[in-house]
């Protein structure tokens, strides 16, 4: 029996994907199609992983108001749901999809209020459905209420019953995450994402294998920087790896990122190679962008995409980054 796997979304948002023709700012705009998906970092993770065949549980604070477009996507996908249900709406998030660009314009919106104590509500629902062995997902920002460090709070009771914790988020939160005692077994921020931890720009390659080297220093076991159209740098132990993009027609950049975290996890479960987890990984954000939502197509195209990823292993020197 394969380890469970949990996702957790403390901030889930209704995404409201509206497609245009062309977006241009100060003019009136004919929407050729409008859609509304059940979203947030997490539930996009556990949205791909049902699609490639991975059992997971949802969990984390939904507003009681408007909860049925989650229930109905986790009951359609054999989700678990394990959603702590709160006072209020879940927040809308905008998408403005620009065709001719390829490209989304984001408007997200206030999330809940929540208490405090909301907190717990979620620890106990990870007491439950996890244990040892298990591989949680940590994603997205947190709604008012919530100390910055509640994502450091959640790794540790994680790791005290011996699980390990993949974390996707950003600013305070990951900050305080990577200050905390207990370090999450595994990250993916964005260049953007490093660049604000590590308090300075990163311009290079060698730069970005510093900071991430540095993170495996205070001891994480895996460092995946997406890089957009520079794809994907990966660390684990002293090996270094570069995924390269594949060409594919764009759809929708939303949720791309989320997509490659569920590749992460798929990778892990069946503990494979770093160049085999970044070829999984690059797979699933590019099969992904092929459609709007988070959402994968059958396993064989993606398998199919994962054989044509380049994937490139560096080696770092005093002087540099060698292939």
């Amino acid at each position: 029996m394969s380890a469970p796997v949990i996702t957790v979304t403390l901030n889930p948002a209704l995404d409201q994907t509206i497609t245009l023709d062309r977006l241009r700012l100060g003019e009136v705009h004919r929407a050729q199609a409008s859609r509304i998906e059940a979203a947030g970092k997490g539930v996009n993770v556990a949205s791909c992983l049902a699609d490639w065949g991975i059992a997971c549980t949802a969990t984390g604070l939904l507003g009681a108001g408007n909860a049925e477009p989650f229930a109905s996507l986790f009951a359609a996908k054999g989700i678990c749901d394990a959603f702590v249900r709160c006072p209020g709406d879940t927040r809308t998030n905008v998408k403005l999809l620009d065709r001719e660009a390829a490209d989304t314009t984001d408007i997200n919106l206030p999330g809940l209020q929540v208490e405090a104590a909301a907190l717990d509500a979620v620890r106990a629902q990870l007491a439950a459905h996890g244990g040892a062995g298990s591989l949680v997902v940590l994603a997205g920002s947190l709604p008012a209420g919530l100390p910055d460090d509640s994502y450091a709070q959640l790794t540790a009771d994680i790791a005290r019953r011996g699980g390990r914790v993949l974390l996707d988020t950003s600013g305070a939160p990951l900050a305080a995450a990577l200050a905390a005692q207990v370090q999450p077994y595994a990250i993916k921020p964005n260049r953007h994402e490093l660049e604000a931890w590590a308090g300075h720009a990163l311009w290079t390659r060698r730069e970005l294998i510093a900071a991430a080297q540095a993170l495996l220093a205070r001891g994480i076991r895996l460092v995946a920087i997406s890089l957009g159209a520079d794809g994907a740098l990966l660390l684990r132990d002293d090996e270094i790896v570069q995924a390269q993009p594949l060409p594919v027609a764009v759809g929708s950049t939303v949720g791309a990122g989320d997509a490659m975290v569920a590749g992460l996890v798929a990778g892990l479960l069946a503990e494979a190679s770093l160049e085999d987890l970044a070829r999984l990984a690059t797979a699933f954000a590019a099969a992904k962008l092929g459609g709007i939502g988070a959402h994968l197509p059958a396993r064989e195209t993606v398998r199919a995409l994962a054989a044509e990823v380049r994937v490139d292993r560096l080696q770092s020197t005093p002087h540099g980054v060698t292939p």
